[in-house]
């Protein structure tokens, strides 16, 4: 008898979990529909022209690639993530050029590759600290070493062109185009905002590692402090001196873009065949599709971390000057 109410115990607590994963990624589903909604009454408002064949392109192969990866059918349920990420790009990019009639792509595409390229080392970046923390891990992936290698490079390389586009859809809509009162930074502001991003770069490497494994939020937050302020000085484009210009949009756009990319990443991540996976030690009980919940607000400053470590490594490569930042 004891070990019957044991196991019904045991299939009533799985069912009991089974019931709050079901409700969290219902929350998850409603929170994305949302905020895409939103993303396109805004679209159909602001817009001045037809979206471009580029654009429809985009859709059809987001929409194509979500069928064939709820179907299970390769290699597309495997290389989902990079695929409808690439949709989307080319989507996000001609709304942008029919509301504006402007585009990265269009306009600039050579600065775009860059974008792209310069994407793959940088997230490589949080993947070595990722080594020390084990806050995440991959799972699905091709057997094959160099079919994994492409689908790693391939995802990567659409992280930081996706905000940055994103970040152009929100500021086409002219949400935060209003002139705002100038912000002024003292040097004395400047030299502790890069000592304070080297020693939050630095506490999760130095830190036992239960200790460190809890610590990720530094590192979303130390190349932020650590990096503007240098670009600043260097008179590169910088969120510092957008603020002390009285501009709020590029700094609020990259905010608006990280809370939406987020939903989409783990959105389209929970389905796929291959995919990340979070351990991280906290907050387990409270994941939305894979990402614990306090997670998603860790996507706002990485939007900023992208834009900052862009430019830095941009310059360091030489794809953009040192001078004045255009007004």
């Amino acid at each position: 008898m004891g070990a019957q109410h044991d196991k019904a115990k045991g299939l009533e607590g799985h069912e009991i979990q089974n019931a709050q994963l079901r409700a969290m990624v219902k929350l998850g589903v409603a929170i994305t529909a949302a905020t895409v909604a939103i993303l396109v009454a805004e679209f159909l408002r602001c817009r001045t022209r037809p979206l471009p064949a580029s654009g429809w392109l985009g859709l059809l192969a987001l929409a194509g690639a979500e069928w064939l990866m709820f179907r299970g059918i390769q290699p597309v349920a495997t290389y989902f993530t990079p695929i409808a990420w690439t949709a989307y790009i080319l989507l996000a990019d001609a709304a942008v050029f029919a509301v504006t009639g402007r585009s990265r792509l269009r306009e600039a595409p050579r600065a775009f590759a860059q974008v792209a390229l310069l994407s793959v080392p940088l997230w490589l970046i949080f993947e070595a600290y990722n080594l020390r923390l084990e806050n995440w891990t991959y799972v699905g992936l091709p057997m094959s070493w160099l079919a994994s290698q492409f689908g790693y490079a391939w995802s990567f390389a659409t992280i930081t062109p996706a905000i940055f586009v994103t970040a152009d859809v929100v500021e086409s809509f002219g949400w935060f185009a209003r002139p705002a009162q100038p912000v002024r930074f003292s040097s004395a502001y400047e030299r502790v905002s890069i000592a304070l991003g080297v020693a939050l770069l630095a506490v999760p490497l130095v830190a036992p590692r239960y200790v460190a494994a809890r610590l990720f939020a530094l590192v979303w937050l130390g190349f932020l402090f650590l990096l503007d302020p240098i670009n600043h000085r260097l008179h590169l484009p910088s969120l510092e001196g957008d603020l002390a210009a009285g501009r709020r949009g590029r700094l609020y756009s990259l905010l608006v873009s990280g809370w939406v990319c987020g939903w989409l990443w783990e959105f389209w991540n929970y389905w796929a065949a291959a995919k990340w996976h979070y351990i991280f030690p906290m907050f387990e009980q409270w994941k939305i599709f894979e990402m614990p919940a306090p997670g998603y607000f860790g996507f706002l400053p990485f939007a900023l971390e992208c834009f900052v470590m862009y430019v830095f490594a941009a310059r360091l490569l030489g794809w953009l000057p040192v001078g004045k930042p255009k007004s």
